[in-house]
């Protein structure tokens, strides 16, 4: 069988590597293709291409690094069933979620795109101060230069996409370091953006060893700003390593939703349930705890297990798959101990918790333990526990024992309690009447506490990817 070898992107070209890796996929561990394991020094190069570029990327007005982007969204669109189908190959993201994927990466593109023609500073009033009289002064916004990013193999096109898209949007160049796993979607998107019209130099795909690769994206000084999605040792690590650098983290969470007594379970029960199992629970913003009302509990455990039940695990290339394999063996075997310790600690298991045909059923714990890995550590698979609380105090009280802040929900008719949740909750984001699993590619997206630094979301995510310079006039 002749395997596909994927090349480095540097400089317009596509380089070849010292050395390459086999990746296989993680659902019927077949080899996919064999792809380039880049040095120090071919990293360095990266970076160097990226360093030269950036006076061209600088120069190029807003209108055409607009152009090039809505130039990129319609490529996209053009090839989205075989981009879809390449994320799910590599990352067995099911089929029908990957397309979601691509949907959602063309908008963030086309958010991009829009975005690169409303960049402006302002006029700032001197003659507010005494010692101004006499002058005028406005802002301007200029862009950094070299942006690094390190990506996720959980989204690999759209959070992507939230890295270059507002990069190039701002006028910077971009060194990418993909996941691992799932790196032949950052090749698919250099293709497309060298056809879109982007100049050589300002986007180079660096595949490899992220203790390699990353670490040299992170020290080197050409860099001047880095986006970062991934856990919070690595980001904490990437902080400490940064030097000056502008730094963006998006890390982990345990996402919590909160059911009132007056929610009506059938009407968001499914909502809830692919929440918690949706790309087999590998999705930072993942249902991983509920609290429900006592009231309540029982019916809503009921329901929940049904809809459980009724997904449907196995190929992700197959149309109707829900849940398919999670992204290594090692995960898998992870997450079996952390059901076994939960359980060991007192909690039941409602459904799942074991291994059917090298896939892990998805998992519903009850009345857990808080003190067990899967309550207060980020669990990354298809596991959701579901605890009874008094009342919804209780439910904010138990959210915010955690660790991480990303998203929570609240699901309540009281529009006193749903302020109360907006308020206290110790997160990035409440979704009321929602799963905290909700995300469009043009909010603030972010979190506190060991969630991160800074925010996404096209607008948000630009404005770290900017500098601002003062201009004054004396008359």
């Amino acid at each position: 069988m002749i395997v596909d070898k994927k090349h480095l992107y540097i400089n317009g070209e596509w380089v070849t590597a010292q050395s390459y890796t086999p990746l296989y996929s993680p659902y019927n561990r077949s080899l996919i293709a064999e792809v380039a394991e880049a040095t120090v020094e071919e990293t360095k190069q990266a970076i160097a291409a990226a360093y030269k570029a950036r006076e061209t990327m600088r120069a190029m007005p807003a209108h055409q690094r607009s152009s090039i982007l809505e130039n990129l969204a319609r490529l996209l669109e053009q090839r989205a069933e075989e981009a879809a189908q390449l994320i799910a190959l590599e990352g067995a993201k099911p089929l029908q979620a990957a397309r979601t994927e691509i949907g959602r990466t063309v908008e963030t593109y086309k958010f991009a795109a829009e975005e690169a023609k409303r960049i402006h500073g302002e006029t700032i009033p001197l003659d507010a101060s005494v010692s101004g009289e006499g002058r005028i002064a406005y802002t301007v916004k200029e862009p950094l230069g070299v942006v690094g990013a390190i990506t996720p193999f959980n989204f690999p096109m759209n959070l992507v996409a939230h890295k270059v898209g507002p990069a190039l949007a701002a006028g910077n160049t971009v060194v990418l370091k993909p996941a691992e796993q799932t790196p032949l979607s950052s090749f698919l998107l250099a293709e497309l953006l060298q056809e879109a019209g982007l100049p050589a130099g300002a986007l180079n795909v660096v595949t490899g060893d992220g203790k390699v690769v990353g670490d040299a994206i992170v020290t080197d000084d050409r860099v001047k700003a880095l986006s970062f999605t991934g856990s919070p040792p690595v980001g904490i690590s990437i902080r400490s390593k940064a030097g000056l650098k502008k730094v963006t983290l998006e890390l982990g969470s345990n996402s919590g939703l909160i059911i009132d007594r007056d929610t009506d379970i059938p009407a968001m029960i499914e909502r809830a349930v692919s929440g918690a199992f949706g790309n087999q629970g590998q999705v930072c913003i993942s249902i991983q705890r509920i609290y429900v009302h006592q009231e309540i509990f029982d019916e809503f455990v009921t329901q929940f297990v049904k809809a459980t039940r009724q997904l449907k695990l196995g190929d992700p290339m197959n149309e109707e798959t829900d849940v398919s394999a999670m992204i290594a063996p090692k995960e898998q075997t992870r997450a079996i101990e952390w059901i076994e310790e939960a359980v060991s600690q007192g909690a039941e298991i409602a459904y799942g918790g074991t291994i059917e045909e090298d896939l892990l059923l998805p998992t519903v714990l009850l009345r857990v333990n808080p003190e067990v890995r899967v309550a207060c550590q980020e669990v990354f698979a298809p596991i959701v526990m579901i605890n009874p609380v008094a009342d919804m105090e209780e439910g904010i009280r138990e959210v915010n024992r955690s660790n991480y802040g990303l998203q929570a929900g609240i699901y309540t008719q009281q529009l006193q309690t749903a302020f109360q949740a907006a308020e206290k909750l110790e997160v990035g984001g409440v979704i009321v009447n929602d799963i905290p699993s909700f995300r469009v590619d043009h909010m603030p997206y972010g979190g506190v506490k060991q969630s991160g630094i800074g925010r996404e979301g096209i607008k948000y995510a630009l404005e770290e990817m900017l500098e601002t310079k003062l201009v004054v006039f004396k008359k």
